[in-house]
């Protein structure tokens, strides 16, 4: 499956529910998934893997996080 078939069928199951499908996408659902798993575990570094980010700050401008937080607790990680 292409990401672009993936997107169509996301896009009417979004419909089909009663939703606006200009309002969510692939995008927020990978969005809404990162910051889940950091809102639950606090672990940063787990995000960036999963994201594929190389930058931690990357990571935390997308999940929209304070930075001082953030790598406060990325530090406490051991990789």
């Amino acid at each position: 499956m292409t990401t672009r078939q993936y997107a169509r069928l996301l896009s009417h199951r979004i419909a089909d529910i009663g939703l606006d499908p200009h309002l969510f996408g692939t995008h927020s659902l990978r969005r809404t998934k990162a910051t889940l798993i950091y809102r639950r575990t606090g672990n940063l570094r787990a995000v960036q893997l999963l994201l594929g980010h190389t930058k931690i700050e990357s990571t935390v401008r997308y999940l929209g996080i304070e930075v001082d937080d953030a790598l406060a607790i990325a530090e406490q990680v051991d990789v």
